[in-house]
C-alpha cells in the first residue's frame, strides 16, 4: 500500500480493517483490544513504517478540566430518555462540577455499543460519571475495562462487595426495611413488591432484601406469589400490578422499587376499581418531585440527591488527582403520605 505524504493512524486503520479509535487503543497498549486485531494492526505499523506522533500523544494526556456525565436511556412517558429521579441529581452534580472549576459535558449513552471505549479514548473529559447503567450484570465487565485502562469513573449506584470501580448509593436494604415495617405498622400482612429482585438490579434487591428482613423480623414468611418483576417505568408497574391481580392472590399493600412503578401500579388499581389507600396500600421509592403530586400523595423513600451529586464530583476529582476515593452509601428516609395511611393525616414533611 502507497501512501503520499505522512502516515496516519487512518491510514493503519484502512490498512487493517478497524476504526481508528481502535487503532490508537491498540497503540497504547490497551487491554479492550483482542490479540489477533492488535497483531494486524502492527502488521500495518510495521508496512507503512508508521511513528507515533509524541507530541500529540502529550498532548491528550493533558487535563481537559471537564467532567462527562453519562446518562443511560430510559424509555419515559414524554419521551426525554431520562429517569425523572435523575434529573435533580443532574443539578446538584452540575451545581458541584461548576463550584469546583469544572464544566460539565453531559451525553445520552446507549450502553451496547463501545461507549465505554471511545468516550474515553476522545479524551473530552477528565474522567466519567455514570448515572443509571441498566443491568449490572450486563454492565460490569465494561466497568472492569474502564478501571483496567486507567480511566477515571465513578458511579451512582449499588455499593457492593466485588464491584470493580467507584461508586455512590443509598442504603437501599434500610429503606426497604422501613417502608415494609411501616405497612405493618398500619396492620398489613400481606405485602407485595414489584421490581425485579435479582442481581441484575442490585438496588432493587437491596430494596426487596430489606422488605424480606421486615417481614421476617416480625415472624412472617415472605410468598413469592406476591413479587413480581418490574423495570422503573410507569408501564412496568401498571403491567406488574396486572399480573399480581392474575395471580388472584389477596395482597393488602404494594411496595413499589421505584415511584414510576407505584404510580403505573395506582393507575392499574384504579382500573380495576381498587382504591388507594382504602383497599390497597401503596408505597415507592425515590421520591420523584411527581410523587407529592398523584391523588393520593405518594409514601415513597428520599435519597439526598444533593449530597450525593457533590459526592460524585469529588471522589471522580480525587482520582483524577491520584488521590484516595472510596465508595459512599447514603442514608435512606422514609416519607410517610396518604397512600400508606387508613383514614389518617398525611404525615410527610414536605
Amino acid at each position: 500500500m502507497q501512501i503520499k505524504g505522512k502516515v496516519t493512524s487512518f491510514d493503519i486503520a484502512h490498512l487493517a480493517g478497524v476504526s481508528q479509535s481502535t487503532v490508537s487503543r491498540a497503540l497504547r497498549g490497551s487491554p479492550l483490544v483482542n490479540e489477533e486485531t492488535r497483531r494486524r494492526i502492527q502488521a500495518a505499523v510495521d508496512e507503512l513504517n508508521y511513528k507515533v506522533d509524541k507530541n500529540a500523544s502529550s498532548l491528550r494526556a493533558k487535563h481537559t478540566g471537564t467532567l462527562a456525565l453519562l446518562l443511560f436511556e430510559d424509555p419515559t412517558a414524554d419521551e426525554s430518555h431520562i429517569n425523572p429521579f435523575f434529573l435533580s441529581m443532574l443539578g446538584s452534580i452540575t451545581r458541584a462540577s461548576a463550584q469546583r472549576g469544572y464544566d460539565l459535558l453531559i451525553s445520552f449513552q446507549q450502553f451496547s455499543h463501545d461507549w465505554h471505549a471511545d468516550y474515553a479514548d476522545s479524551k473530552k473529559s477528565d474522567g466519567i460519571i455514570l448515572l443509571g447503567y441498566g443491568d449490572y450484570l450486563a454492565i460490569r465487565d465494561k466497568l472492569q475495562k474502564l478501571v483496567n485502562q486507567g480511566t477515571r469513573c465513578v458511579r451512582w449506584g449499588a455499593v457492593l462487595a466485588d464491584q470493580p470501580d467507584i461508586s455512590v448509593g443509598c442504603d437501599n436494604l434500610s429503606g426497604g426495611h422501613a417502608v415494609t415495617t411501616h405497612f405493618m405498622e398500619q396492620g398489613c400482612r400481606r405485602i407485595a413488591f414489584l421490581g425485579d429482585a435479582s442481581s441484575h438490579y442490585p438496588e432493587f434487591f437491596d430494596r426487596y432484601r430489606g422488605h424480606i428482613r421486615a417481614l421476617n423480623d416480625a415472624g412472617l414468611e415472605a410468598e413469592p406469589l406476591l413479587q413480581v418483576n418490574a423495570e422503573s417505568t410507569e408501564r412496568s408497574g401498571y403491567d406488574a400490578l396486572e399480573t399480581l391481580l392474575a395471580r388472584g392472590i389477596t395482597f393488602d399493600a404494594v411496595f413499589a422499587a421505584s415511584d414510576l412503578i407505584a404510580i403505573g401500579a395506582m393507575r392499574a388499581m384504579d382500573d380495576h376499581g381498587l382504591k388507594v389507600p382504602d383497599d390497597v396500600l401503596l408505597a415507592g421509592f425515590d421520591d420523584i418531585p411527581m410523587a407529592s403530586f398523584v391523588n393520593p400523595p405518594l409514601t415513597t423513600v428520599l435519597q439526598d440527591t444533593n449530597l450525593a451529586g457533590e459526592i460524585l464530583v469529588d471522589n471522580l476529582l480525587s482520582l483524577i488527582r491520584g488521590q484516595p476515593a472510596e465508595s459512599a452509601m447514603l442514608p435512606a428516609k422514609l416519607i410517610v403520605r396518604k397512600s400508606s395511611l387508613r383514614g389518617r393525616e398525611d404525615k410527610s414533611e414536605k
